[in-house]
């Protein structure tokens, strides 16, 4: 029996865990900050800006490592179709059919080879010759003996290079990276913004329509109620029939109303959800749904335009960018200037050519400077160096055409803001008027002096100057976001 009891315990304890789980993720509660943290987070845009970022980085060190010297190593192997000759053609033909024996035998090979060895030439002469009784093998050992066998050749070499003076390449293309990285910091600071603008688009649309549900419902029930007491009145004689039609058609266009407004929000609640990474599917509410009258704060709209300019994403990525055009300028000027650098090199042969010719892999080391200088490219330097100012114009041109664009984009953001505080205020008032026609409406049609057609004119009204007073809010909240971004102060 207790063992009955105690698996019943701990079925029910388990059953019971398991409800009190599910409302928890059946729903999640998102308050403006999560949504923007929960987008910068699962943002592909910003994922890929902040890899451009890095990509940029190493852009900017590999660059510098154009100031400090290269190593590079070096092998190659060749067959040659012929190998090096020392003694010519000619020359292997008359050694190997010497004249006669005697004084003038050694005459002729003393003037073949003093051709190629002058210095050998009086050595051979004044040899005896007794020294030459074997010339036949002599010669044919000579010939033998002078083979280079370079037919197959073995080079390798480690170069170290060491620039010294490129023309300024070296130092622009150093400065473009730095100027590129801060450019694409400035591109991911923009791409943050335009997250965190369409979070607060998407989360004060759902804000705005679930108010409009609460009001399309409260609508249909006020018609409903409406409906059910035309019925009476019918039924008393007090009102015809056309006025219980009316009431019914108003009825149905209260619950078109309604579902028109729900799909809006469900659509809504999903695009919210897809900027933050979030299942479309899942349910989610927002902290200021319950929030009937937004709070909302009125501001100043005066502003320094060069203070604007400073802050501006844009602005900065177009200096930057005019920064880099100059820089390119140099780049190309100095493809056509001398470049000067020094080089030392270890170089290994096989054969070796340091000792004789030698089937072996002997090696020696030199140093020196390499100075190239350009003497006449039919002018090509001086048309880049046309192009690189061309762009370098053209991005200024863009940079004062930004700044007017900001200015003017400035002073709308500025004149919305006006005009949604004026808009809010013109909507309180309409709907105190609407809330108090509405009132009189109703008690006049209870009275029985008032027609049905007054009072859903009243309730009409009433729906309306609600409406706009949502809508006024919204426009307060998001004419303030517009604002700052367009003062370059829109922060997380």
């Amino acid at each position: 029996m207790r063992k009955i009891q105690c698996v019943f315990i701990l079925l029910a304890t388990t059953i019971c865990g398991l409800l009190s789980s599910t409302p928890s993720r059946a729903q999640e509660l998102l308050t403006l900050e999560d949504c923007r943290s929960l987008a910068k987070e699962h943002s592909k845009q910003l994922h890929i800006s902040l890899e451009k970022i890095n990509a940029a980085h190493y852009s900017k060190k590999a660059a510098h490592t154009k100031y400090l010297p290269h190593v590079s190593a070096k092998g190659t192997y060749l067959r040659n179709q012929k190998e090096l000759s020392i003694l010519s053609d000619r020359q292997k033909n008359e050694i190997s059919n010497l004249g006669p024996n005697g004084q003038a035998r050694i005459n002729q090979l003393a003037d073949i080879i003093g051709e190629q060895l002058p210095t050998l030439k009086p050595l051979i002469q004044s040899l005896g010759q007794e020294a030459f009784t074997e010339l036949n093998q002599f010669s044919e050992a000579l010939i033998e003996g002078v083979r280079t066998d370079t037919r197959n050749m073995y080079v390798g070499a480690i170069t170290l290079t060491q620039p010294l003076y490129m023309g300024g390449k070296i130092r622009a293309y150093n400065k473009i990276t730095k100027y590129a990285e801060n450019l694409a910091k400035e591109a991911h600071n923009l791409q943050l913004q335009d997250v965190i603008l369409s979070v607060d688009q998407a989360y004060w649309q759902v804000v705005s329509l679930v108010n409009k549900e609460k009001l399309a419902l409260s609508y249909l029930e006020l018609l409903q109620k409406l409906d059910s007491d035309i019925n009476h009145f019918i039924d008393e004689g007090m009102a015809t029939r056309a006025d219980g039609l009316s009431i019914r058609v108003k009825v149905n266009e209260g619950e078109m109303t309604l579902t028109k407004v729900q799909d809006g929000l469900a659509l809504s609640r999903m695009l919210l959800c897809q900027v933050c990474g979030i299942d479309m599917q899942t349910p989610i509410k927002l902290a200021d749904e319950n929030i009937t009258d937004l709070p909302v704060k009125s501001f100043y709209t005066n502003f320094d335009l060069q203070r604007a300019y400073f802050n501006r994403t844009e602005i900065k990525s177009l200096e930057l960018a005019t920064q880099i055009y100059d820089q390119k300028i140099k780049l190309a000027r100095s493809e056509h200037l001398p470049h000067l650098a020094l080089i030392g090199n270890y170089m290994v042969t096989n054969p070796a050519f340091y000792n004789g010719f030698e089937k072996k892999f002997r090696g020696m080391w030199n140093i020196g400077v390499s100075l190239s200088v350009p003497i006449w490219s039919w002018g090509e330097g001086y048309y880049k160096t046309k192009v690189a100012k061309s762009d370098a114009q053209i991005a200024r041109l863009e940079l004062a055409e930004a700044k007017e664009k900001i200015e003017l984009q400035i002073n709308q953001s500025a004149f919305k803001v006006n005009e949604a505080n004026k808009k809010l205020k013109m909507a309180s008032s309409n709907l105190d008027k609407a809330n108090e026609n509405l009132s009189y409406a109703k008690f006049g049609f209870e009275e029985g002096v008032i027609p049905v057609s007054n009072v859903l004119e009243a309730h009409t009204a009433w729906l309306s100057a609600q409406s706009e007073k949502i809508d006024a809010q919204i426009d307060i909240k998001l004419t303030e976001i517009y604002f700052n971004k367009a003062l370059g102060k829109f922060t997380e």
